[in-house]
């Protein structure tokens, strides 16, 4: 077998990946993964494995492969990635964000690190692997998923219930969204890795009111009532909530026993991060689309409106209820999406592992955990017991402003960080 090298292939995988409109907008009338799909498995069984295509539907496709590590007695370890990219504006992008191009030493394009990166990463890895003969210490389980964007009804989720059998004897994943370096000081590397995830809530709003002409008196007007709800919740100022990952953040970072009263002030001290980090400080409710009428002198019968809501791990209980008290007796409300929120300790022979491997190719590395404000794939895994967290490993510039990549316009990844994450993953599954 013709051996590869994951250092110097990476970056065309990137590049290839980045080419293949796998645009997922929500409504499953997309391009869909079939086309990704393919490719991945392509790859994969250049070096011997035996990966299944998976669809949930037309052209909404999965991939799933298993190594075979050297004491299958062991747990086994699932990597997982999602091929599925939100939409983009062309005409805003420096360079077209399907062209993959390569400028100013970075990797352009629609999944540069959201998260068709970290697939390539995990391509190169395992290519360069098996093609040199090297099993993993135990298991390893590959999925390539659909739908992530969009919440993964077509691919995390769905593999989790019809599939969940592909999955036997998985203990712990790795995915998105963490591993990556922020610069603080001048001197000092932060990788953080994920260990929590805030649930997610998204809502549709509903008021009914009279319906009649605008030009008369009218007290059941449901787009007062509507607008009167959505700006009680838009400008609630939710308590602080320390969970344990954010105090962990915190402690293992900066050695600060974090308090809630300090914690706005230890935030506002952390420049570009202070985004990610101060969104998992308490729960958040935004409105986000409003939907009423169809005449300027007709009072509608019913109004509309969107939330996205995101709880942190321990409070969904008081996140509805105070959502339901602002909310009042004339507005009701259902979901369009709804998914737990996940946390894990940072302890245990995994984290030593993905500490260990960066400490190793970056002695300035510390590793930290945090919350992710948004969600992952992850959430679907961890109901069939799957401890994960977000490893994709990346030495950043300090001066990237890599938070504001994910689904931001001119998204791109650097070729050296691209190499750094290759070597970082080989060190991680030798010690696994």
């Amino acid at each position: 077998m013709t051996a590869f090298n994951g250092e110097d292939e990476v970056v065309e995988l990137c590049r290839d990946l980045i080419r293949i409109d796998s645009t997922n907008a929500g409504d499953n009338a997309g391009p869909g993964e079939r086309a990704a799909a393919e490719y991945v498995a392509g790859k994969l069984a250049e070096v011997g494995l035996e990966p299944r295509i998976l669809e949930s539907d037309d052209k909404r496709a999965n991939v799933i492969a298993r190594i075979e590590g050297e004491d299958p007695g062991r747990g086994a370890l699932l990597l997982h990635g999602h091929l599925d990219v939100v939409p983009f504006d062309a005409g805003d992008w420096t360079h077209h964000p399907l062209s993959g191009e390569i400028a100013d030493g970075c990797v352009w394009g629609r999944g540069a690190v959201d998260m068709k990166d970290m697939d390539a990463m995990i391509l190169a890895v395992v290519r360069q692997r098996l093609s040199e003969g090297r099993r993993p210490p135990r298991d390893v389980v590959l999925a390539f998923t659909a739908d992530e964007e969009a919440g993964g009804e077509y691919g995390a989720q769905w593999l989790a219930t019809e599939h969940r059998n592909l999955f036997e004897g998985c203990t712990e994943a790795i995915g998105e969204v963490g591993g990556f370096s922020v610069s603080v000081g001048e001197a000092r590397r932060l990788y953080l890795i994920e260990a929590a995830e805030k649930g997610i809530a998204w809502m549709r709003l509903a008021a009914a009111g009279r319906a009649g002409h605008g030009s008369m008196l009218n007290s059941e007007n449901a787009v007062t009532e509507l607008a009167e709800a959505v700006a009680r919740i838009g400008r609630y100022d939710w308590p602080v909530r320390l969970t344990p990952t954010v105090r962990a953040f915190f402690s293992e970072a900066f050695e600060i026993e974090l308090e809630a009263d300090d914690a706005e002030a230890a935030v506002a001290k952390l420049g570009p991060l202070a985004r990610m980090i101060g969104a998992t400080l308490r729960n958040t409710a935004n409105p986000t689309m409003l939907d009423a009428g169809y005449k300027a002198n007709v009072i509608p019968q019913t109004a509309t409106a969107h939330v996205d809501g995101r709880f942190l791990p321990g409070y969904e209980e008081e996140f509805f209820a105070t959502i339901d008290e602002l909310l009042g007796p004339n507005v009701t409300r259902e979901f369009v999406y709804h998914d737990i929120a996940v946390e894990t300790a940072f302890d245990g022979p995994l984290v030593k592992a993905m500490a260990g491997a960066l400490q190793a190719e970056d002695p300035g590395a510390r590793a930290v955990p945090y919350t992710l404000s948004g969600g992952t794939d992850l959430k679907a895994f961890s109901r069939l017991g799957i401890r994960g967290f977000g490893f994709a490993p990346l030495k950043l510039p300090a001066d990237l402003d890599f938070s504001g990549m994910f689904h931001g316009i001119d998204e791109r990844v650097p070729v050296d960080s691209l190499r750094f994450g290759v070597r970082v993953l080989d060190r991680f599954l030798d010690s696994c």
